[in-house]
């Protein structure tokens, strides 16, 4: 059994959740976290003893340190929180724009600087962002989401320098087609998304959370931008 503890943030739903899960599967301990605490308690409970729920709001940056001073010694962060966004150039919302690049580019760092004190440097511990491959194959209303995650690429190159031994590494999902948002699209949606990738077939969620535990726990991985799209580039 492992005494690790793996802080996951955005734990209370789709691809982090599923994280969590395979954490405490492989035996370590959880923290996850959610906007509303209640909601974020009541799921971590159902996850079983190993895992705690903290409220958390990385969009509000001022209030992380202090959100997250329950945490204690920690061997594993990812920052799975995302927000999806269409805001196109001809109908630009500012607040929404500032609201996406605050909650990645600064919550994402500042979650990391204020846990700093607690994530343990002397057992292999890992560090994972969550990016995506809009940064690449950007679509109609994508400028904030396509931008902010080739700026993640940027964090992952100063944090694993800075922060030496800790390892710090980003993975850029593609179109993951069971998870809750492509799930959910109308019968024949996602038939198009697959024709465009080799073998015909999407990325899951657990191609995500096996590369995720792959990027938080391989020794010599550090300063990878890591790809689950199968294939998807290259048609």
């Amino acid at each position: 059994m492992s005494d690790r503890t793996i802080v996951v943030v955005g734990g209370t739903s789709g691809i982090g959740l599923e994280l969590a899960k395979d954490c405490i599967d492989r035996g370590d301990s959880v923290v996850i976290t959610g906007r509303d605490q209640s909601r974020t308690e009541e799921i971590a409970a159902s996850l079983g003893p190993k895992a705690t729920g903290i409220a958390l709001d990385i969009s509000e940056p001022r209030s992380i340190a202090e959100q997250l001073k329950p945490v204690g010694q920690a061997h594993g962060l990812v920052l799975a929180a995302i927000e999806r966004d269409q805001n196109t150039i001809r109908d630009y919302d500012i607040e929404r724009a500032i609201r996406l690049v605050t909650l990645k580019l600064v919550g994402y760092t500042e979650t990391v600087h204020a846990l700093l004190d607690r994530l343990d440097p002397t057992v292999d511990t890992g560090i994972v962002l969550f990016g995506g491959r809009a940064k690449d194959l950007p679509y109609p209303g994508s400028t904030t989401v396509s931008s902010i995650n080739g700026g993640v690429m940027g964090l992952v190159n100063t944090l694993a320098l800075e922060l030496a031994p800790i390892r710090v590494n980003a993975l850029h999902p593609g179109i993951i087609g069971d998870s809750p948002f492509w799930a959910t699209k109308p019968e024949g949606v996602l038939v198009g998304y697959e024709s465009r990738t080799p073998g015909g077939k999407l990325a899951t969620m657990a191609d995500v959370v096996d590369a995720t535990q792959f990027l938080l726990r391989n020794r010599g991985v550090s300063a990878v931008n890591l790809y689950v799209d199968r294939g998807w580039s290259i048609t």
